[in-house]
Formats: structure tokens, sequence, C-alpha cells
């Protein structure tokens, strides 16, 4: 439970954090040159690019997985709060984003095999103008999560409108061209998906702006009205550590967060824990202890909290996308001593707990907790 601050861990700390901006960098511009390489083949009908684009897809899809590891480590070794906390959230979220955007660009490659070759390619002017627009949105949304530039987030995502009206344009020029029979139906189906693909690249760069918008102010500009978080805690016996988080999680009265607790091997809650907490306004006396397995939906808990090491065992195996945090708090139902000693020993678990779960809540929501 020390949280006390060293250059040491300072340092380390930014080098996590610096490892996975680079890898986030290294996937975006992956994603990028997969985007224009997938352009040049249809716009040139060079097979060779298109297939490129196919083949290398398998990179993008691996670094997805090292960069959720690497967060995923990060959470677990640093313990993070706050803004970093907000970081390496939004970083799990973005890089579905990124794994997306190297999907659409693999689907535009295959659908540019569908349609070569054609003898005219209708529309020309205007793919290459809407990747004109999107792939430097994607980029410039990357760019301001990386460096957490707020100013930029705002300019960028409101290019998304004018990608959305080149969409429309490519589809009106495409159908004409195949009533005039300039190509046949079965090309009309590719090159709209091929439009629909390079637009929905804004679509995602607009998600990414939202989330670098959520890691620097924590305005949480996308949150989905009837979307529920589901945070769950575990500790060794559910009696006392798990049930007083559960507590306080729902202290703060947030509708959208679903909280519960759970233990390896229940035993019935603790007297003294209840006691402790109805002193503190917090009512317990009615929850029972529960097996993992027994959490409604437990295999679906976006986050998971272990209190102790054997909690560890309730984390999902990989891959998964749920997150992992490991706090490692004292029992203090298994303090011995005098009743100040004991009844000091709650107040500072209650006090790691209240002050870490506020941390959770204001990272996941951005909201900030009064």
């Amino acid at each position: 439970m020390n949280t006390v601050s060293t250059p040491h861990l300072e340092a380390s700390l930014q080098r996590d954090i610096d490892l996975i901006r680079s890898k986030l960098s290294e996937m975006t511009a992956l994603d990028e040159q997969a985007l224009h390489q997938a352009l040049k083949a249809l716009l040139t009908g060079d097979r060779q690019s298109a297939y490129a684009v196919i083949l290398r897809d398998q990179r993008v899809d691996e670094l997805e997985k090292e960069i959720d590891q690497l967060c995923l480590a990060f959470l677990v070794r640093q313990q993070p709060v706050a803004g970093h906390l907000r970081f390496v959230y939004g970083t799990i979220k973005i890089n579905g984003e990124l794994e997306r955007i190297g999907d659409y660009a693999e689907s535009i490659a295959r659908q540019v095999l569908l349609v070569l070759p054609l003898e005219q390619m209708p529309a020309a002017e205007k793919f290459d103008e809407l990747v004109g627009l999107a792939v430097p949105m994607f980029h410039d949304a990357v760019r301001a999560f990386v460096e957490r530039d707020a100013d930029l987030a705002r300019r960028t995502m409101h290019i998304e409108k004018q990608a959305d009206a080149l969409r429309n344009q490519i589809y009106s020029e495409l159908v004409r061209a195949e009533r005039e029979k300039r190509i046949p139906l079965e090309a009309l189906t590719a090159l709209m998906t091929i439009a629909r693909r390079y637009e929905r690249v804004a679509d995602q760069a607009q998600n990414i702006c939202e989330e670098a918008l959520y890691v620097c102010t924590g305005e949480f500009a996308k949150h989905k009205a009837g979307s529920m978080l589901r945070i769950m805690f575990v500790d060794e016996h559910n009696a006392c550590r798990s049930q007083m988080a559960e507590a306080i999680g729902n202290s703060f009265k947030r509708p959208e967060i679903l909280f519960s607790s759970a233990g390896i091997e229940p035993r019935p809650v603790d007297p003294r824990t209840i006691s402790f907490l109805k002193e503190k306004g917090l009512d317990i006396s009615g929850y029972v202890s529960k097996p993992v397995h027994h959490v409604a939906e437990h295999e679906h808990q976006q986050v998971v909290v272990a209190l102790d090491r054997r909690a560890r065992r309730a984390f999902p195996p990989p891959p998964t996308k749920t997150i992992a945090l490991d706090w490692n708090v004292e029992d203090p139902s298994l303090v011995e001593g005098s009743e100040e000693q004991v009844r000091t020993a709650y107040q500072r678990v209650f006090d790691y707990l209240h002050a870490h779960i506020r941390d959770l809540i204001e990272a996941v929501t951005g909201n900030n907790l009064k």
C-alpha cells in the first residue's frame, strides 16, 4: 500500500509509457502505409500492392496483441492512477480502433482484387480526395492521443463530416457509372465497399480524438447512455476487503457502473467490517459472500481488481479485453492488537480503497468527483 513516489519509479513508469507510445506510432504507420498502398492498387491496377497489403495485415494483428500485453503488464506493475490510468485505459480502447483500421485496409485490398482490371476507374479523383482526408485525420488523431494534445484532437475530429460528404459523392458517381454501363454491377458493390471503408477510417479517427480528449482533460465525449461498466473486486474470502470495496464503489452512486465483489474461497462477512462500515454510513448487513462464478456475468467484467495475490486467479486468461488491476491490500480482519490498533488498520484500508476507487471512477467516466 506504499504509494510514495521515487525517481526510480517515475523513470520506470515513463519508460513503460514511452514504449507503449512507440508501439502505437508503429502500428499507426503500418495502417497508413496499407491504406495508401491499397489506394495505389485501386487507381493503378497494381495487384502486387493489393497482395502486399493483405499479407502485411498479420503484423498489425501482432502489434495489437503486443500493445494489449504491454498495457496489462503496466497496470499490474505500476498500479497507475489519475492521468496515467486514463492513458493506459484509453490505449486499450484505441488499440482496437487501430487494429480495425488495419482490417479496413485489408478489406479494401481484397475488394480491389475483385474489380481489377477496369478500363476506367470512376470517381478516381474523389477516392484520392477521400483518402487525402481520412488518412491524415487518422494520423493526427493518434498524434493527439500520443502527445496528449487536446487542441489538435478538437481540430481533427470535425473533419469526419467532410469524409461523409465525399463518400456520398463517390456513391453518386458510382451509381451513375453503373447505370451508364461503364462498370458492371459487381464492380459497383466492391467500389462502394471501398468508399465506405475509407470513410470508416475517418469515423475511427474521430473515436480516437474523443479518447485523446478523455486522456488530456477527463472529458468523456462518447459515453453511451444505457451502457453499463462492470467492476468486480476479488480477494481470498469476500469477507472484508472486497465487501468494503463494493460498498465504497456503490457509495459514489454512479448508475453507469455496476460494482460487485467475490472471493476465491468465500467465508461469512466479517462482523467487524459490517460494524466499521456502518459507522461510515454504509450498511452491508445484508451482503453475503460469493464465489467468483456466482457473480452475474462474471465473464463479462470490464475491470477486475485483485485485492490479494490469490485473487489474481480471477483474472481472465489472455487474450482478453478485461482490465486487470492488482492492488494487494492488507486484510484488516487479520490484525491483532488493541481496539485502537484494529480500528486504525480498518481505517487505513478504507482510506486506500476510497482514494483508489475514486481515481478509477474518474478515469473510466472522465468526470471529476466532488
